[in-house]
């Protein structure tokens, strides 16, 4: 089901698409492919809207920076001084994160209005990427579709193809709080990561691959996450076919649980410290399925290079239930 959801001020209409399936309610934009909301039950079958998001398109427009349930690319996370190489040849990106490259830069896939059709319990998302947007090479074309499945669980499948050597990595940025309001820091997170990358002032990663143990970011053990997190974590599974769960979060007031699988090697830990007004630091946790911060500039990093005539693929799934 489809509705207009508001217009740009070029005009553009932007629309709202609503998938439901077994007792899960999503709500998607066209406007940055935007995760509006998911509605699920807790434990006594009371639903909640479990991720942060504006009522109206205005929200989104005024506040553009905590990317709530967007659609991030072509370079989800950072990229250090806003550059990298690729075959000899240096690229300069728009930088927004100075003096980095955040998530795209300004123009990013959160900001696009994309192409939406119906398929079979969900939609398909599309838009080309010409040569040179935000400082990128090569024609990108795009595709992510959203469904829900026989469980409920919210698959997010993306693909891309390119006619020039390029560099992408995309991801979702939805702020989950399984309470439904509040401060979601105290939520119990299991994570299936044995290493993180530890980064610089400018949440660049050093290159080093560091063990957990004994850190603030072992998660191997569920526990309630805290503040202060904006880090990526190595999944132990490495890059996989196939989704492979790799988290899961709890509330124990409600009692629901979030798990996320993935084919993505890593997940960006974001404990929203910067969120402002209608929000509150630490009211969503991020968990953002990913290739690490700054792989163009570390080759000892996962690739995350494309060329013409190989696809791109990346899925993660977010599945929903409860516990007694």
């Amino acid at each position: 089901m489809s509705e207009l959801f508001g217009t740009l001020s070029d005009g553009t209409q932007v629309h709202r698409w609503t998938l439901e399936r077994a007792g899960t309610r999503v709500r998607i934009l066209s406007y940055g492919g935007i995760v509006q909301s998911v509605e699920v039950p807790d434990r006594d079958g009371r639903t909640a809207d479990v991720v942060l998001g504006f009522a109206g398109l205005d929200g989104y427009l005024e506040n553009p920076g905590p990317y709530l349930g967007a659609l991030v690319g072509r370079y989800a996370n950072r990229i250090a001084r806003a550059r990298f190489p690729l075959d000899g040849v240096t690229y300069a990106l728009e930088p927004n994160n100075a003096p980095n490259s955040l998530h795209g830069g300004p123009g990013g896939f959160d900001k696009r209005v994309w192409d939406v059709t119906g398929v079979e319990h969900g939609v398909r998302l599309t838009r080309v990427s010409p040569h040179g947007e935000e400082g990128f090479p090569g024609r990108l074309e795009v595709a992510v579709t959203y469904t829900l499945d026989a469980e409920g669980a919210l698959r997010i499948a993306y693909e891309a193809v390119t006619d020039a050597p390029t560099v992408v990595n995309l991801t979702n940025h939805s702020y989950f709080n399984l309470a439904g309001a509040g401060n979601a820091t105290g939520q119990e997170l299991r994570i299936a990561a044995s290493r993180f990358t530890p980064v610089d002032g400018d949440l660049i990663p050093t290159g080093v691959l560091e063990d957990v143990s004994g850190t603030r970011f072992d998660f191997r053990t569920a526990r309630k996450t805290g503040s202060g997190y904006d880090h990526n974590l190595v999944l132990d599974k490495g890059v996989t076919d196939t989704p492979v769960e790799i988290a899961e979060l709890y509330d124990t007031g409600s009692g629901r649980t979030l798990t996320v699988a993935t084919t993505e090697p890593g997940v960006q830990l974001y404990t929203a410290e910067h969120l402002t007004a209608p929000f509150a630091p630490g009211d969503g946790i991020a968990l953002e399925t990913q290739h690490f911060p700054d792989s163009p500039n570390r080759p000892e990093f996962p690739s995350t290079r494309l060329d013409p005539g190989a696809v791109y693929r990346s899925e993660t799934v977010y599945g929903f239930g409860v516990r007694d």
